[in-house]
């Protein structure tokens, strides 16, 4: 369609140019002293068209004659681009199949080359990013192949470039890489201070912060490490369940490093609420605090939470937490000073009686009881949790107790008969 309408223009301009010229009768006198030249109008209208081509050829042939010489500048400077790309290429092919010695050269080509063409007094647009990059690739390289010498020195003037105003894009990076190349060097404090200089974002970033936890445990910073959990959880870059194994990890790790009482409760503090609840953090808390001689009563408020969900829920601890938590209150219990008051008394009775089958119930009971001079009512309780009691420590203890109370009698026969039992229940464990 559109080529039959060409043609139909193109007829109509044939026929208006034939009608207009046929018919057309004017002329033109050109006055030259002492000639005069008459021309068709016709004629002169051609004439004239014909100088208009010429000229314009002419020009043209003119203009692409002084491009020459820009022409050839563009055309090597494009081979040399072409080879810059290429030497790139093969650097980054190389570097990811394990071919470092050859990435190392690629990229130092790919640095020769530019500077070449920045002494031909040609720029490319993206030259400082490419320098970067081409000494970034020359010192992951050398990393790799355990050159430190050639890769700070390549690092070096990848972080000077970086100061261009077109490559500031990618310092952070540039950090970023060498933060993991102390890391791998096992330098945490090193690898650290490198992260400490990310901008607020750039460290907030998902990579920065895997490292940054990989940096503190490298480190032994478990306030850090549990910081950076914390983040990445939130990020989604830890599941639910992994974000709290690591976070009830790194809290114990946090808490097993303080050596005094003061110490131990900034700790804690430091912990989130959810952190606090749970049964081993709390419970290493808290024996930590009475292995320093801390205050009992604090000890007990940590494990308060941790004893109304086993109260409120028989199954919420395993038989092990559930052992180790009577351990821990019994360790209070015992302790100068560290005698139940009347609201654990409650707790523990209440507990007791609304589940009697309990054997490990029945025995804190017997030796709360005990600790408060009630001999009749603690032999009661801890003879009954014997024929309950699956943790064989805690049945050496309980026979141990019997014997104190029966020396309390001074029942000599049954104190060496629970002895005995005390003793054959020590050799199971």
């Amino acid at each position: 369609m559109r080529a039959a309408l060409w043609f139909m223009a193109l007829f109509g301009i044939a026929v208006a140019s034939a009608l207009f010229a046929g018919n057309n009768p004017g002329t033109i006198t050109l006055y030259w002293a002492p000639y005069r030249v008459d021309l068709s109008l016709n004629l002169f209208l051609l004439a004239l068209g014909a100088i208009f081509v010429t000229l314009h050829f002419a020009l043209r042939a003119l203009s692409a004659l002084l491009r020459i010489p820009q022409q050839a500048r563009s055309w090597r400077l494009l081979q040399k681009e072409r080879a810059i790309q290429s030497a790139l290429l093969e650097s980054l092919s190389h570097l990811v199949s394990g071919r470092f010695v050859r990435a190392r050269k690629s990229a130092e080509l790919v640095v020769s080359l530019e500077e070449s063409v920045q002494g031909s007094g040609e720029q490319l647009a993206y030259a400082g990013r490419l320098r970067v990059l081409s000494h970034l690739l020359a010192a992951e390289s050398a990393h790799a192949l355990q050159d430190r010498t050639v890769r700070d020195a390549h690092f070096q003037q990848a972080l000077e470039q970086t100061t261009s105003r077109n490559a500031q894009d990618i310092r952070d990076g540039v950090q970023l890489r060498a933060a993991r190349w102390a890391f791998d060097d096992r330098d945490a404090g090193a690898a650290m201070e490198w992260l400490d200089q990310l901008p607020q974002g750039a460290a907030r970033r998902t990579l920065a912060l895997r490292l940054r936890f990989k940096v503190a445990r490298l480190g032994r910073r478990s306030l850090v490490a549990l910081e950076t959990a914390r983040l990445l959880t939130k990020h989604r870059a830890f599941s639910e369940v992994a974000g709290k194994s690591i976070a009830r990890g790194l809290a114990i790790e946090l808490l097993r490093a303080a050596h005094d009482p003061v110490q131990i409760t900034r700790a804690w503090e430091a912990l989130e609420v959810a952190e606090q609840q749970m049964p081993e953090v709390a419970m290493e808390a808290a024996e930590r605090l009475l292995a320093q001689g801390g205050d009992v009563v604090l000890s007990r408020l940590w494990l308060l939470p941790v004893w109304e969900r086993m109260v409120q829920v028989p199954d919420a601890l395993a038989l092990a937490q559930r052992v180790r938590l009577v351990r821990v209150l019994e360790r209070g219990f015992g302790q100068p000073g560290g005698a139940a008051d009347a609201a654990w008394l409650t707790r523990i009775e209440s507990a007791q009686m609304g589940n009697p089958r309990d054997a490990v119930l029945q025995y804190l009971a017997g030796v709360v009881c005990m600790r408060l001079s009630l001999w009749g009512k603690a032999q009661q309780l801890l003879k009954q949790s014997l024929t309950l009691l699956q943790d064989a420590e805690l049945k050496r203890d309980a026979w141990r107790a019997l014997a104190e109370l029966a020396e309390q009698r001074q029942d000599t026969q049954a104190a060496t008969e629970a002895y005995r039992e005390a003793l054959r229940e020590a050799g199971k464990t």
